[in-house]
């Protein structure tokens, strides 16, 4: 049988199908350990779980301790054997052994020695299903013994000369660890030339002045006892032959000096190891150390070479200034021949080394435990390998399997034991030993035979939770002799669940491969042998995946500026997540700067070293996601450095430079700039630009510039700041290249031309000595060319030219190298005069009542004395000499450009006299004026009347007096009152027509309705028709016996207090009304209007000559009696037939139908009633509320 075991694992997660491989693994081998449920009830044979080493050195100082630790089932009993033999533990008083254990204590601190107890020891553990023994421990006690005594004498040599210092040190146990000091126990320095060897001498490959000193001491330290024992000091004298007078010569013989070798450089010799050819041997794993030190003037250097093979990588090592060569974990593969060559100045010499790599027993295969039920068969392995090939032999229960109780169940073939049909008493503990002559192996493995029902090891009602769409193992460990089947139910009706759909593995463990939301639910395990079942309940719920609603994005940021990463989870609602901020794998900055809250991580003031990768990780306790992001800080580029110039030319220089860093944002160009430090000293200008990929640019210069260079570097976020300035370069003078621009002549007088130019700059100048040559002639003429030469300025004045002449002008720059290239002639004008002549045959036609055309012959020419800038009329309105005298009298002037003869008179006044005359004007001014000619305008329609009021109202009259229009604009024929009453609902009424005589200022009307209010529309007439409306509105007054009724009811308290209810409730109506009005609503007439809609007395609307609705768009401004507001008549600028072109240039605004200016006569007019043609303004809203008195 085998025994079948797995830890309770809860909650289960993606990671657990490594876990489950391991576990197969662990089935797959018999060696499991038994669960602590187990131990109390199941035999075990004995297992040896601690023992001391094989080579136990110990502290002679302290009591010793050879530990032995077994477990099993009985526990095991203890014994021991001393160097082969039965160790009675009883008979010595200073052992004891320790209570449930096979350790020993042997007390000799209070009396005995270690050395007594130095031996081969060896523990058995015992119990009644056999017996497991331990190593063989061979116990020695430390020894740190001292130096012998003996007599050094002083060391005196020869500058460059050899010296071997030997150590020897006492043999101890362990081996003592060996270095040099001085008195003062500091370490003495070593070099290539002075080194310590692997036996603890010190070598000098060649001796100096400065190795001079009386305290060359060898220490060696034996680390288990913690002492360090010292050699006598050892005096060691260099001397140079040059210090050695020929007196100390004289008295000394060579032989008196240590080697007596000569002191002259000399190629190297080895002083370890002696010879052309060595020995090594090792062990398999050991640490192999391979030694050439030699001796040489100058020092020799020390080589390594591996013949037929290369030194393994990983593997090499060089120790004591490449003197020492060491491999770890050598193997068989390391043998071979080594050679070490010694090499300087004058020669070499080599060494080679013969490795061979041998090795103690080590395991291919060890023994494991096996647990089987009677009747089943086994096999125990036993295979070792080394150098030489081990010998293999088995023991049971602690004797050799040659001389133990025969077992018909065990059949032993070398390494290998086969068990068949065991049965309970094939149970035992066999050893394996594994020796040669390096080593041995011994390995305890038991045969358990076990006869036991079904146990499920699995804690009940387990609880499983699993992230939705991710395997689900729900554990089964069980136990049982024969092995158990194992099957699995879900709920407490379900059938056997099977392979289809799950996978049911060896160990018992249930997995649903993706679990769903209705894998939840309650699992039911069952095992059973022939000797029973068992079953055990676990419960699974399926929880949802934590995902990401938002992840950190890419980033990139601007040094010194803000980023944030935003991460939002969402979450099964049983499970709390957390949110871990990392930074390249690691914990964020411990830095203010990084703040994180519950959705955010905000990096302030970020930094260059802030960019990396940022990671957000949500976990809990079943799974676990993470996001990244990468933050990428940039900024404007360093600036360049390093500027050179090359390659210097007159007219050209090769500028280089190393850019600075980019700031994770690629450099897309360079900007050069230049300074003029002879000419513009501290002001930069541009140069010239080139792609961010290159480091060189060919500049082009100008003459006679002392440049300096600057570079800027861009990219994608900005400029850099500028690069340190370049070196000076001085260019040669030369002749100008070109020639001051924009040159003009124009005269100020009439006897002048004033010639001037625009400069040229210090830059242009292309040399000293910068001046100007001034030509000029006339243009029609055959005079020769006229020529100043000047400088520091821009202008030259001619003086005692005839007027208004074309001249040719030239400016040529020049300086004490040369004269620029000729320049082009350019034309100018002598001074302007006032025009000579008038225009000529100035007549008048009239278009209409407010529009006349003006017609005009050219004037010669000569006479104009200037550019002819264009024609300027001058037109007024004639008056009477009586107004004359009274006012002044106002002019109006148009400018028509150019050389036009004719042009538009607009916005005269309708049956007027006009005035006019024409006049050139030049650049100088205006000539004399045209004769006067005068025209008259025709009639037109009139303005309102001045004024209109109610006087006198009466029971049944209202007298109407009024003002003539102020502009007639005609003769007038006749007024035209229209009239109706508005009723207590402002609904308003029949529409009466009144002609009245025109030479009337005033008009009674009669049989009115009494305490009746009425509207008013009033206008003049012409012969061309009808003018501007006038409107006003007024209340007959009341009848005087209804009014005497009202007084005698007003004076009774019932109806006082009645009328104060009716007047606060119309207050508040009031109050209501214009707050409403005042927010956009409409008078109520409007609505009254049209539930009326007669034709005869209805207001028309705007667009087809009807009165239009009452608006409170002028409810804040009441109508004055007397008031007016005059037609409006305009037209739009595209149904005219006059351009204001055509009426000249100078007038702005837009012209009438007939030609009057509309910002001069029109406006706002009352609408007129229904049966004329102009439209009436609506009522005002306070005449409209006084019909509610």
């Amino acid at each position: 049988m085998q025994l079948k075991t797995m830890p309770k694992k809860k909650p289960l997660s993606a990671g657990r199908a490594p876990l489950f491989l391991f576990l197969c693994q662990m089935i797959s081998a018999l060696d499991v350990p038994l669960d602590p449920k187990l131990l109390d009830d199941l035999v075990q044979p004995p297992t040896i779980t601690q023992q001391s080493p094989k080579d136990y050195i110990i502290d002679p100082r302290e009591n010793i301790v050879i530990q032995c630790e077994a477990k099993g089932k009985p526990p095991p009993s203890f014994s021991w054997t001393r160097n082969g033999t039965h160790f009675d533990i009883d008979k010595d008083p200073l052992v004891t052994m320790k209570p449930g254990s096979g350790t020993l204590v042997i007390n000799i601190m209070s009396e005995g020695k270690a050395e007594t107890y130095e031996g081969v020891y060896q523990c058995t553990a015992r119990n009644e299903r056999g017996a497991a023994v331990s190593n063989n421990i061979v116990v020695r006690p430390s020894r740190s013994p001292l130096w012998t005594k003996e007599r050094l004498e002083p060391i005196i040599l020869r500058s460059g000369q050899s010296l071997v210092l030997p150590c020897r040190p006492p043999i101890g146990l362990p081996p003592a660890i060996i270095f040099w000091m001085d008195n003062s126990f500091q370490r003495l320095p070593q070099s290539e030339r002075v080194s310590q060897g692997l036996n603890g001498d010190l070598y000098f490959s060649n001796v100096l002045p400065e190795d001079t000193r009386e305290d060359y001491i060898c220490y060696a330290r034996f680390n288990h006892t913690q002492t360090i024992q010292q050699k006598q000091p050892i005096s060691l004298k260099v001397i140079s032959v040059d210090e050695l007078n020929d007196t100390i010569a004289a008295n000394l013989s060579d032989t008196e000096f240590y080697g007596a070798k000569s002191s002259k450089e000399r190629p190297p010799t080895f002083l370890t190891p002696e010879g052309n050819e060595s020995h090594k041997e090792e062990l398999r794993g050991n640490v192999l150390s391979l030694e050439c030190i030699a001796e040489g003037l100058p020092t020799p250097v020390i080589y390594w070479i591996k013949e037929d093979g290369t030194l393994p990588v990983n593997r090499t090592f060089y120790r004591n200034f490449k003197k020492t060569l060491q491999i770890i974990h050598v193997s068989e593969a390391d043998s071979g021949n080594y050679q070490c060559i010694a090499k300087n100045a004058l020669g070499a010499v080599h060494h080679t080394i013969s490795v061979t790599v041998k090795a103690a027993p080590y395991w291919i295969v060890a023994p494991h435990n096996l647990v089987l039920s009677p009747g089943e068969n086994g096999t125990l392995i036993c295979r070792a390998n080394g150098n030489p090939k081990p010998r293999i032999s088995w023991l049971t229960n602690g004797v050799p399997v040659e001389i133990a109780l025969d077992d018909p169940s065990r059949k032993i073939d070398g390494d290998t034991i086969m068990f068949s049909n065991v049965q309970e008493s094939s149970s035992a503990v066999y050893q394996c030993n594994a020796s040669n002559k390096y080593g041995y192996l011994l390995a305890n493995a038991f045969v358990n035979v076990l006869a036991e029902p079904p146990r499920i090891l699995t804690s009940a009602n387990t609880l499983y939770q699993v992230i939705a769409n991710r395997p689900a193992l729900l554990d089964c460990a069980f136990f049982g002799s024969p092995m158990p089947t194992i099957e699995w139910f879900k709920g407490t009706k379900g059938s056997a669940l099977h392979e289809d759909i799950y996978v049911l593995h060896d160990n018992g463990t249930l997995e649903i491969p993706v679990a769903q939301k209705d894998s939840t639910g309650t699992y039911t395990c069952v095992a059973r042998n022939k000797l029973g079942m068992a079953k055990n309940e676990v419960h699974l719920e399926i929880k949802d995946p934590t995902r990401f609603i938002k992840q950190p994005e890419y980033a990139v940021v601007q040094r010194g500026s803000k980023v944030s990463f935003e991460c939002k989870v969402k979450h099964d609602h049983t499970l709390i997540p957390t949110i871990l901020w990392l930074k390249d794998n690691g914990e964020l900055p411990n830095d203010e700067r990084f703040s994180v809250d519950k959705d955010h991580l905000v990096v302030s003031d970020v930094k260059d070293e802030d960019g990396g990768t940022y990671t957000c990780a949500a976990n809990t306790t079943l799974d676990s996601v993470s996001a990244s992001a990468v933050l990428r800080v940039v900024d404007v580029p360093n600036p360049p450095f390093d500027l050179e110039l090359t390659n210097q030319l007159d007219k050209s220089v090769q500028l280089t430079w190393t850019p600075g860093d980019d700031n994770n944002s690629p450099i897309t160009k360079f900007i050069i700039e230049y300074e003029d430090a002879m000419h513009e000293a501290g002001l930069w200008r541009h140069q010239a630009e080139v792609s961010g990929t290159q480091t060189t640019a060919q500049l082009k210069l100008s003459p006679y510039v002392n440049y300096s260079f600057r570079v800027m570097a861009e990219n994608s976020i900005g400029r850099s700041v500028p690069s340190e300035a370049s070196e000076q370069y001085l260019t040669k003078a030369a002749e100008p290249d070109q020639n001051p621009t924009a040159v003009e002549g124009l005269g100020t007088e009439p006897d002048n031309l004033v010639i001037t130019w625009k400069p040229l700059n210090g830059f242009q100048s292309n040399g000293p000595g910068l001046q100007y040559k001034v030509s000029w002639r006339q243009k029609d003429g055959d005079d020769e060319w006229t020529s100043v030469v000047v400088a520091n300025v821009s202008k030259y004045i001619v003086s005692g030219t005839p007027t208004f002449v074309p001249y040719l002008i030239k400016v040529q720059a020049l300086n004490d190298v040369g004269f620029a290239p000729e320049p082009a002639a350019v034309m100018g004008h002598s001074g302007e005069d006032l025009p000579m002549v008038a225009p000529g045959n100035v007549r008048v036609s009239v278009v209409n009542s407010t529009l006349a055309e003006a017609h005009w012959d050219p004037v010669p020419p000569k006479s104009v004395r200037g550019h002819l800038q264009g024609y300027r009329i001058y037109y007024w309105k004639a008056q009477s000499s009586s107004k004359r005298n009274r006012r002044h009298i106002e002019k109006k002037i148009l400018t028509f450009q150019g050389s036009k003869t004719h042009g538009m008179l607009p916005g005269l006044q309708p049956y007027s006299h006009y005035v006019l005359n024409v006049r050139v004007v030049n650049g100088k001014g205006e000539g004399p004026a045209s004769a006067d000619r005068g025209f008259h305008t025709p009639e037109g329609v009139p303005s309102a009347p001045s004024s209109l009021k109610i006087v006198n109202p009466t029971l049944d009259s209202l007298t109407l007096e009024w003002d003539p229009p102020s502009h007639p604009n005609g003769i007038l024929t006749e007024y035209i009152l229209k009239y109706q009453p508005i009723n207590s609902t402002h609904e308003l009424g029949p529409l009466v027509d009144l002609k009245i005589p025109a030479n009337k200022t005033r008009w009674t009307l009669k049989n009115l309705n009494f305490s009746t209010r009425y509207k008013f529309y009033f206008y003049a007439q012409t012969s061309v028709g009808s003018g501007s409306q006038i409107t006003e509105e007024a209340i007959t007054t009341v009848d005087e016996a209804m009014a005497s009724r009202q007084v005698d009811i007003a004076t009774q308290g019932w109806f006082i207090g009645l009328m104060c209810a009716v007047a606060l409730l119309i207050l508040i109506l009031l109050i209501v009304c214009f707050i409403r009005r005042n927010k956009g609503g409409k008078y109520p007439v409007k609505e009254k209007e049209d539930a009326h809609a007669d034709p005869e007395i209805q207001p028309m609307k705007e667009d087809d000559g009807t009165f239009g609705e009452y608006s409170d768009a002028e409810d804040h401004k009441p109508l004055k009696k007397g008031s007016r507001t005059p037609s409006d008549r305009t037209v739009k600028k595209e149904d005219s037939d006059d351009s204001l072109v055509d009426y000249g240039e100078g007038v702005n605004g837009q012209f009438n139908e007939d030609g009057s200016f509309i910002g001069q006569y029109s406006g706002k007019k009352e609408k007129e009633p229904a049966e004329g043609n102009e439209s009436s303004e609506a009522p005002s809203p306070v005449n409209a509320m006084n019909s509610f008195v």
